[in-house]
Formats: structure tokens, C-alpha cells, sequence
């Protein structure tokens, strides 16, 4: 029989204030109640995402990750999981993104999940999605868009156009990079950049 997770009435009986640690330390993290909503973030973490609380935690997400990291939820969830280190693809306010390591607990009420507390244990930042040179100005917005996992209205509130507007623009991309889904349009957008002839 396991022992289970140990307890630490030290720090009960220390009184200390961990929020407040966990707030000022330069360690990102991040706390997502059992609906996936992030409910707090410390500054570390904002500095990687940006201010997210109040949205799905899959909106930080690549798109390509947000299957696997809701499946990884999941299971903290149902209790078959305890700790999690996975690596995952974030997507900055900037719209770059950011391999991270992240280490994840659920959080306890009782024997009730609640919740997930999670940290980043590393963040590699990656390079931005380069122009395309057979998108427009414009199309490139929509891809930037779709790879911060934006949804049409999303897209279409953000850019100020019509839903129909947006959907001809996604349509005219998957067109242009010759691919079916939304998801593979962002892959190849990364990796189809014509290099520039060596001078």
C-alpha cells in the first residue's frame, strides 16, 4: 500500500504566505481550475503568455499541442495522473512561440480535484512565422492568428472584418499552401519560407 502524498504541517505551522512566494519568484507558474479556465498566473508566466487568466489553458497553446495537452488534463482530472512533465509549444502575445518544460500536479481539496498547478522548468524561445511569399499581407495575419489558436471569430473581431471575410481569407491560405486543415496550414507556414539567394 503507498504511502501517498506527503503533508508538510511545517509549512501550516510557519504561517507562511505561499501565494505570495509563488507570485515574486522567477519561476513561471500558473494555477487552471477543473473547467481548464487559468485562474492565476505569476509575473514570470506572463512574461511568456501574457496575461491569460480568464481563458482556456489551450488558448496559450500551439494549435498542434492542444489535442495532447487536453488529453494530459484530462487524466489529472479523473486522478490517473499525479506528475506530469511534458514538453509543450506556447504561443506568446507577440505570436512567437516558446518550447517549455512543464511540471504539473492536480490540485487537492480533500480527495477532490480541483485543479492544476503547474511550473515551467525551461523556456526556449522560438523564431517567429516569417512572411510567406505566397500569402498576402493580410493572409499572413489570419496564419499568425490561427497559429495563436484564434478561432474565425476571434480572427474576425481582432482584425475588425466579417466572419465570411475571414473564412475566404483561411480558405485562400489552405489554397495557397496547397493543405486541408487549419493545423497543417500553421506547419507548413513555419517551414515553407523561401530562403533568400546568397549574395
Amino acid at each position: 500500500m503507498s504511502a501517498g502524498p506527503r503533508r508538510s504541517p511545517t509549512l501550516h505551522a510557519l504561517g507562511a504566505d505561499i501565494e505570495s512566494a509563488l507570485t515574486e519568484v522567477n519561476v513561471p507558474s500558473y494555477v487552471i481550475d477543473r473547467t481548464g479556465v487559468i485562474r492565476w498566473l505569476n509575473p514570470a508566466a506572463e512574461r511568456v503568455v501574457g496575461d491569460a487568466r480568464g481563458r482556456q489553458f489551450t488558448s496559450v497553446c500551439a494549435p498542434e499541442e492542444t489535442r495532447r495537452a487536453r488529453e494530459i488534463f484530462a487524466r489529472k482530472m479523473a486522478g490517473t495522473a499525479r506528475v506530469t512533465d511534458a514538453s509543450v509549444v506556447l504561443i506568446d502575445p507577440d505570436g512567437g512561440r516558446a518550447t517549455v518544460e512543464v511540471s504539473s500536479v492536480p490540485l487537492l481539496n480533500g480527495h477532490r480535484v480541483i485543479g492544476v498547478f503547474g511550473q515551467l522548468t525551461s523556456v526556449v524561445e522560438g523564431p517567429d512565422l516569417e512572411d510567406h511569399p505566397h500569402l498576402t499581407p493580410r493572409q499572413m495575419e489570419v496564419l499568425r492568428l490561427l497559429e495563436r489558436g484564434h478561432s474565425t471569430s476571434q480572427m474576425a473581431q481582432e482584425l475588425h472584418l466579417s466572419i465570411e471575410t475571414v473564412r475566404n481569407h483561411v480558405a485562400a491560405i489552405l489554397r495557397a499552401l496547397g493543405v486541408h486543415s487549419r493545423v497543417e496550414a500553421v506547419a507548413l507556414g513555419r517551414r515553407a519560407v523561401v530562403p533568400l539567394p546568397a549574395l
